[in-house]
């Protein structure tokens, strides 16, 4: 890798977190590049993962009484700037030759979670040590050896990890045709799981996922939970019966995603099964989101639908590709910017008064005002 990015101001050349994106793909290798940004088959789901957050609407609210809105939220004992954290998002190497250690540096300097994929291509202590104390979670991409699981959840205890998020949506690689034209391999290892995965680098992203186990079932929640003492999060739910099979086996909390339409392209968009499972969860759990996430407006539409926590991911990538640690932390200030304007004409004062505000139907064509990720052609 030749990526040399060090900490660079971006505040004077991105207005929002679109932006970022081919200023991203001016840094990362082509082949990287097409693997962070685009989706599966036809990229439907990618696209209306954005579209989406159009189907409802913010109505604005006035003689509210509202000043300096207070995005801060205090969640499993820990008091954070937002409710907005980091996603698991693998390989941060490819957009930065220091990869994990300064997006962590920057989560800490905004203060919130962060959560570490288990292809991460620096390995669990330097990434802890980056944190300082910010609460961290580890992303699960379960082994097909209950060894192996075992050891790699000793070393996650070990580092004061507080929880576990097993991912059940990717036993396979969805059909990432940009990665096929490209050719595209993993051009570094991923340490947190060579035992199952020796010699990641080179290997294709259908063959890492292919490594980990496939068939996975409510008895490996069950088994996390119990063996690891931490809270697991199930990622992948997006419908009524499968909260219920993940709360049924002891889910501490849910996560909705359709993994930024990398998957199963023809699904649903995220916005749209967040609204469906959290109805289902009826607040016996926790519930972070991710997917589509791009603008403040989008944070403040998950949180009314039912999220707790709102997670991004690639926004992040690109930050970090094009400013290093001060990009990263500038995605995050410019998301809760965002949001707390978004907060003071809807006239909620807190993140409880967005999570009970109502949204209304949008009675208008739902692509009208959505941002085309078409337009810019970019793999």
């Amino acid at each position: 890798m030749s990526l040399q990015v060090t900490q660079r101001d971006l505040s004077k050349i991105f207005f929002n977190v679109y932006d970022l994106e081919p200023m991203a793909q001016k840094v990362i290798p082509k082949g990287a590049f097409g693997y962070i940004a685009s989706g599966a088959g036809d990229t439907f789901t990618l696209r209306e993962n954005i579209r989406s957050f159009d189907h409802k609407l913010i109505v604005p609210h006035v003689l509210m009484n509202v000043e300096n809105p207070d995005t801060s939220i205090e969640f499993d004992g820990d008091k954070l700037t937002s409710p907005i954290m980091l996603a698991p998002v693998a390989a941060h190497k490819l957009a930065h030759v220091d990869g994990e250690v300064k997006s962590a540096q920057a989560v800490h300097d905004y203060n919130t979670i962060y959560t570490i994929s288990s292809y991460s291509t620096v390995d669990l202590p330097p990434v802890t040590e980056a944190l300082q104390g910010t609460p961290e979670w580890f992303q699960f991409y379960f082994s097909k050896d209950d060894g192996i699981n075992r050891h790699i959840m000793d070393r996650v205890k070990e580092q004061g990890i507080k929880a576990i998020v097993l991912t059940t949506d990717a036993t396979v690689g969805g059909n990432r045709e940009t990665d096929a034209r490209n050719g595209y391999v993993f051009p570094v290892g991923m340490p947190i799981v060579e035992d199952y995965l020796p010699n990641g680098a080179g290997k294709t992203m259908d063959f890492v996922y292919k490594s980990a186990k496939q068939k996975l079932s409510p008895r490996d929640v069950e088994f996390i939970a119990s063996y690891s003492g931490l809270p697991v999060y199930v990622k992948g739910p997006q419908s009524a019966d499968d909260v219920e099979r993940s709360l049924d086996a002891g889910a501490s909390g849910i996560w909705v995603t359709n993994h930024g339409g990398r998957q199963l392209d023809g699904g649903p968009a995220a916005f749209d099964s967040l609204q469906e499972v959290a109805k289902a969860v009826n607040k016996r759990v926790p519930i972070v989101f991710d997917s589509g996430v791009r603008r403040g407006q989008h944070v403040f539409k998950a949180l009314a639908s039912g999220a707790d926590l709102v997670a991004i991911g690639r926004p992040v990538m690109y930050g970090l590709a094009a400013g290093g640690r001060t990009g990263v932390k500038q995605v995050f200030d410019k998301l809760t910017s965002e949001l707390e304007m978004v907060m003071q004409l809807a006239g909620t004062q807190t993140i409880a008064d967005v999570k009970n505000f109502e949204l209304r139907d949008n009675p208008y064509d739902p692509g009208f005002g959505s941002y085309n990720p078409d337009a810019l052609q970019l793999y």
